[in-house]
């Protein structure tokens, strides 16, 4: 009669002693930003939306974490650039592992 025999993976990292770490998908976000409220500017800003989701969600390795995104205001400073702060405060938070911008 023969034998059956299960081979249980180890949960160790042989090379640390650690314990392995499932391998997850990356977590992407994207920031766009234009700097007026003109017509051209939010064709532009409505184009960077759409190629970041789409880039992002293209990628098998990656999890979309979303597109923050400020229309019509300055470069010049971050102050009032509510999206950006938040995009940041979540990367902090452990919300996003990658973002992306133009």
């Amino acid at each position: 009669m023969k034998r059956k025999v299960v081979v249980i993976p180890s949960s160790i990292d042989p090379a640390t002693l650690q314990p392995k770490e499932e391998k997850r998908k990356k977590r992407v976000a994207a920031y766009a930003r234009v700097s007026t409220d003109s017509d051209e500017q939010f064709t532009s800003y409505e184009a960077q939306v759409d190629y970041y989701t789409q880039y992002i969600k293209n990628n098998e390795e990656w999890e979309f974490a979303g597109v923050y995104a400020d229309g019509g205001i300055s470069g010049t400073s971050t102050r009032h650039r509510e999206q950006f702060n938040k995009m940041i405060q979540d990367a902090l938070d452990g919300k996003i592992d990658i973002f992306t911008a133009y």
